[in-house]
C-alpha cells in the first residue's frame, strides 16, 4: 500500500469511509472544517473514481489561491490561466512565483486536462450557487462548433451547432502512434525472475489479457467463470467478468463501469475477458498452494503473502511494484509497466489479424475500434505487400 502523509496547517483531501464499505472525499481546512464550495463541486461525484480525482487536482488549486490571496469573487480568467502555467501549462504570461518545485515535477498532459475541466466545473458551481462573478462564469461558458467526430458520437449529432469548451485546457498533443510495448523476450526474462505462484499467474494473466492492473487486483473468485459453459451464458470459454466495485478492501477499481449483477451466485455483465489454458493452468497452482494456506475468507483473488497482513486483499499499486522490482532483477530496459502488456496484446493481435481493428477492440475492451486503429495500426515495414508496393512506386516491378 502507498504510504500516506499528513497534512497539517494547511488545506487537505479528507477521505471518508463508508458503511457499505466505499470512500467518498472532500476537502477541510486546517480545523477541519468542511470547504463548502469544494464539498458542494465534488458531492455529485459521489461513488466514482472521479470524485477522488478532482479532490486531490482542487485542493492543490485552493492551496494556491490562498497563497495569491484570492477568492472565488475575486478571482479573474487571466488568474486561472496563471495557475495553469505555474503547474505545467504552456500560457503566452508570466504565472508568477514557482508553484510546484522539485521534488514535485510539473503535470503531464493528461493531468493538465484534468486540471482544466476540474476549475471549469467548480468555478461554474461555485460562482452559480453564490451569485457572485458573472464575468468568469460568461468567460468559462464558451462553445466552438462540433467536430465529426463530436457529431458522430452524439445521439442526434446531425442537429448539433455547438459543443462545449474549455477556455483553461492547453491543446491536446496528437495521439502517440506505437505506444511503448515490452522489451524483446521480457515475458520470459521476468517468468524466470519471479518467486511466486502468484507473481507468476500476475504475469501470465496480464500477458494473455488487456487487464488493467484496478481490474485485475479487483477480482473476486465469483467473478472467475474458468471452465465451458458457465452458467452466466454470457460466454461459451472460459472467462471472467470484471466488475467495478466500490468498496474492495485494497481499493482496487475496474476502470470502466459496464453494468454487472450477481443472481444466486453468479455474475453477470461487466468487462468479459477469455481466459487462455496458461491462464487457468497457473490459477491452479496459485490456488492450490499460497491461496490455501494464507487466505483469510474475503473472497478476493490475489493476497498478499508476507507480512503483517499476510492473506489480505493484495493492491494493484502492489502488482505495479511486483513487475518493477522484477524487472530491475531482469535486468530488462525501463520501467515494466502493466500498461507496456496491454499495448502489447493489442499489437500482436493486429498483426495476427492482418490489421482488423474490430477484433483487437474486442480482445482489448478498448471503447474504440477507430482509436485501435489510430494507435497501433501501422504496416509490416518487412510484408511482401508492403516490399511490393514500394518497389511499385518507385518502379522497380521486373
Amino acid at each position: 500500500m502507498a504510504r500516506s502523509r499528513v497534512v497539517l496547517g494547511d488545506l487537505r483531501v479528507q477521505v471518508l469511509e463508508r458503511a457499505g464499505g466505499g470512500r467518498s472525499y472532500t476537502i477541510v481546512g486546517p480545523d477541519c472544517t468542511v470547504d463548502a464550495e469544494a464539498d458542494s463541486y465534488l458531492r455529485p461525484f459521489e461513488g466514482s473514481g472521479s470524485q477522488k480525482t478532482y479532490a486531490y487536482s482542487l485542493v492543490d488549486h485552493l492551496r494556491w489561491r490562498i497563497r495569491e490571496g484570492l477568492t472565488t469573487e475575486t478571482i479573474t480568467m487571466s488568474d486561472l490561466h496563471r495557475y495553469m502555467g505555474a503547474v505545467g501549462a504552456h500560457v503566452p504570461m508570466p504565472y508568477g512565483q514557482p508553484w510546484r518545485v522539485p521534488p514535485q515535477r510539473p503535470y503531464g498532459a493528461s493531468a493538465l486536462q484534468v486540471a482544466a475541466a476540474c476549475l471549469k466545473g467548480f468555478y461554474l458551481n461555485a460562482c452559480a450557487s453564490k451569485g457572485v462573478n458573472n464575468e468568469l462564469r460568461e468567460a468559462l461558458a464558451v462553445t466552438r462548433l462540433p467536430t465529426r467526430v463530436d457529431r458522430d458520437r452524439a445521439l442526434l449529432g446531425h442537429v448539433k451547432t455547438s459543443m462545449a469548451a474549455n477556455p483553461l485546457a492547453p491543446k491536446r498533443p496528437p495521439r502517440r502512434r506505437h505506444p511503448k510495448m515490452l522489451p524483446d523476450g521480457a515475458k520470459e526474462e521476468l517468468r524466470g525472475v519471479l518467486n511466486t505462484a502468484r507473481d507468476e499467474m500476475v504475469l501470465q494473466w496480464l500477458s494473455d489479457t488487456s487487464l488493467r492492473p484496478g481490474g485485475l487486483a479487483g477480482l473476486h473468485l465469483m467473478d472467475l467463470h474458468l471452465r465451458e459453459n458457465a452458467a452466466c451464458g454470457e460466454c461459451k470459454s472460459p472467462h471472467l467478468h470484471v466488475c467495478h466495485r466500490w468498496g474492495n478492501p485494497n481499493r482496487a477499481a475496474a476502470k470502466i463501469k459496464p453494468d454487472w449483477k450477481a443472481v444466486d451466485g453468479v455474475i453477470t455483465g461487466g468487462e468479459i475477458y477469455r481466459a487462455s489454458p496458461a491462464m487457468i493452468s497457473s490459477y491452479f497452482k496459485y490456488m492450490t498452494t499460497e491461496y490455501a494456506a494464507y487466505a483469510t475468507g474475503h473472497g478476493m483473488l490475489l493476497i498478499q503473502l508476507a507480512g503483517p497482513n499476510r492473506g489480505e486483499p493484495w493492491s494493484a499499486d502492489a502488482a505495479r511494484g511486483m513487475l518493477r522490482r522484477a524487472g530491475r532483477r531482469a535486468g530488462l530496459p525501463g520501467r515494466i509497466t502493466p500498461k507496456a502488456f496491454r499495448h502489447q496484446i493489442t499489437n500482436d493481435v493486429l498483426d495476427v489479424t492482418n490489421g482488423d481493428s474490430m477484433v483487437a477492440k474486442a480482445v482489448g475492451n478498448w471503447a474504440s475500434a477507430r482509436m485501435v486503429d489510430e494507435v497501433y495500426g501501422h504496416p509490416d515495414l518487412h510484408s511482401p505487400e508492403f516490399t511490393a508496393a514500394l518497389q511499385a512506386v518507385w518502379g522497380e516491378d521486373e
